[in-house]
């Protein structure tokens, strides 16, 4: 999957100290959740992963104002509870923000599921799609994403193995699922497409 991009940006305030998330090959990651508004007034919480050697060198504390690069990553998760796809972006710097908020990633890959184009009750064009973005030692992220209006119509026209590139925002949305305990809230996340760019292009 040659010319694979994964590159997210996000300006926001941390909404939460970093707590434990896991350890691999002995190193531990520790998790937050960054609130990132949007300029309707919404905002997003995407979920940031970090090294503690990165939180050594610049420590988080709830309501402080970040700057975080990264890949957004993805995870399946076979507990049964909560979501099964996590999204999470993977922080590779952490700098001081200056309290202003800015959402933006970009991506290319492949399609790995052919596009699903829909109608909202208010006649808008909605497609849904699954991009598999190559990353080292041979493993993947799939990641979904969600295009609206002229954008929506050109995605639906693709088809599985076809190379997407675009520009977006990491977007949270909770929704309510009913379990046999009864309704449970939940945070999905995905990227919002904004601009289809040049899909002959690799990495920057």
């Amino acid at each position: 999957m040659e010319g694979s991009q994964n590159y997210v940006e996000l300006w926001g305030i941390a909404a939460e100290a970093p707590v434990f998330s896991h350890e691999n090959h002995g190193r531990r990651f520790d998790k937050f959740r960054l609130r990132v508004d949007r300029l309707s007034g919404q905002a997003d919480l995407p979920v940031i992963v970090a090294g503690e050697e990165l939180l050594r060198e610049r420590p988080v504390r709830a309501g402080d104002s970040i700057r975080v690069t990264g890949q957004l990553r993805s995870f399946n998760n076979k507990s049964g509870e909560g979501s099964r796809l996590i999204l999470t972006v993977l922080a590779q710097t952490l700098e001081p923000g200056d309290g202003t908020h800015f959402n933006r990633i970009r991506l290319s890959g492949v399609l790995c599921k052919q596009p699903v184009l829909r109608r909202t009750p208010l006649g808008r064009s909605i497609c849904d799609i699954i991009l598999a973005v190559n990353r080292r030692y041979g493993r993947a992220d799939y990641l979904p994403a969600i295009a609206w209006g002229q954008v929506a119509a050109q995605v639906a026209q693709m088809s599985v193995g076809d190379r997407l590139t675009f520009e977006g925002r990491v977007q949270s949305r909770t929704y309510t699922k009913q379990l046999d305990t009864g309704p449970e809230e939940r945070t999905a996340f995905e990227v919002s497409i904004m601009n289809l760019a040049d899909n002959e292009e690799g990495e920057p």
